[in-house]
């Protein structure tokens, strides 16, 4: 199989308003079908789970279901939830309790096992998929499969939008049945997130020579670090990741709170920071991180609306994201800068996405998966 290379990202994030456009009226029936009207009534709590990038989509999409659907709400790890999680959940009859897992390869082994778990303690499940007849829609009770056309290998950016946008359609509808919204009100809801396509586009086009910029600031650190709270809590974690997986550079996301009380005191002084900031819940907080960071010595980068000063004033350089955005929806626009700074590292490191590059590396993992399904069939 050929190395991916780095400018595969680039088209990823091109085809992201399209994927808005196009596909959201098409998930969103597949939403409404999803559970009776006595079953969404019935929700009193979800939790989110997933592996990877659907993990970090559960962590962006929690204050969706909270302030939209007004139920509480918990993202977690399939690993955290299959051993830590499940066991206590006790729905009563009929389930008060609603488990959507995600998976975009529709394969992830931990969340088909999280699923089972979650059925074994009388929870209604869903499968929150990109892969029609997948692992995880065999085995959960229901399934929303957020398919995109075109698909190519790639690190997750458009399916990691499919499955956010799949998870904001949930608990749209979840408000509407529940009748904290009108039909009406969940509809203009949805017309807000399509029109998210045209800021996606003027977004995209405001960055992209920052990005390269950016790329060229932070190519030479060991350690980078993405901050955020709430839902730009899940934008900082996948936006490690993509810097991770396209680069192969140590990236942490972390909670901006956390931060100031551990990594501040890291070396080295000059590490870059970024401070992803969409006007919201604790962007009082980003402002005063910022500023710690910049005092520290640290390169910090701004990722905020066009019109932020408070958290600029800071910063040694500026991602600004265009447009007005409620922060439950902060986390589709805001993350879009990582694409571009990853591959652009990529590029000027000469690595490959997934260190594809180095067959040695696919030959030995491939190679430790079989024996461990050998020693599972001699067990």
């Amino acid at each position: 199989m050929e190395p991916l290379k780095p400018e595969v990202m680039f088209g990823q994030v091109a085809g992201l308003a399209g994927d808005l456009r196009q596909l959201t009226r098409p998930f969103e029936q597949q939403v409404r079908a999803v559970l009776t009207p006595s079953e969404w009534k019935a929700v009193k709590k979800v939790y989110l789970t997933g592996d990877g990038d659907s993990y970090h989509a559960s962590c962006a999409a929690e204050m969706a279901f909270q302030v939209i659907a007004d139920v509480a709400c918990e993202p977690l790890s399939a690993q955290r939830f299959l051993d830590y999680r499940a066991a206590w959940m006790r729905p009563a009859t009929p389930p008060h309790t609603l488990v959507i897992a995600t998976s975009a390869s529709g394969g992830t082994e931990r969340v088909v096992q999280a699923i089972e778990r979650a059925k074994e303690y009388g929870a209604l499940t869903v499968a929150l998929t990109g892969t029609p007849n997948s692992a995880v829609t065999q085995v959960a009770d229901r399934s929303v499969v957020v398919e995109l056309p075109h698909k190519e290998r790639s690190p997750g950016i458009r399916t990691y939008q499919a499955s956010l946008v799949g998870m904001l359609l949930v608990a749209m509808q979840l408000a509407e049945r529940q009748g904290r919204y009108a039909q009406e009100e969940t509809d203009r809801l949805r017309q807000e997130l399509i029109a998210l396509a045209d800021v996606v586009d003027a977004t995209t086009n405001a960055i992209q020579a920052g990005c390269r910029e950016v790329a060229d600031m932070i190519a030479a650190s060991p350690i980078v670090v993405m901050l955020g709270s709430g839902p730009s809590y899940g934008t900082a974690l996948y936006s490690a990741a993509k810097l991770v997986e396209a680069a192969g550079v140590f990236v942490l996301g972390q909670d901006l709170e956390e931060w100031w009380h551990v990594e501040r005191f890291a070396y080295p002084l000059d590490m870059p920071v970024f401070v992803i900031a969409p006007p919201g819940r604790s962007h009082w907080r980003a402002q005063s991180v910022a500023a710690t960071a910049r005092g520290l010595g640290r390169r910090v980068i701004a990722v905020t609306h066009t019109d932020d000063t408070e958290v600029t004033r800071h910063a040694h350089m500026v991602l600004p994201v265009q447009g007005e955005v409620r922060e439950e929806f902060s986390p589709l626009l805001y993350p879009l800068f990582t694409s571009y700074v990853a591959a652009h590292v990529a590029e000027r490191l000469g690595r490959c996405p997934f260190q594809s590059d180095r067959p040695e590396l696919l030959r030995s993992v491939n190679a430790y998966f079989a024996s461990q399904r050998q020693d599972a069939g001699r067990d």
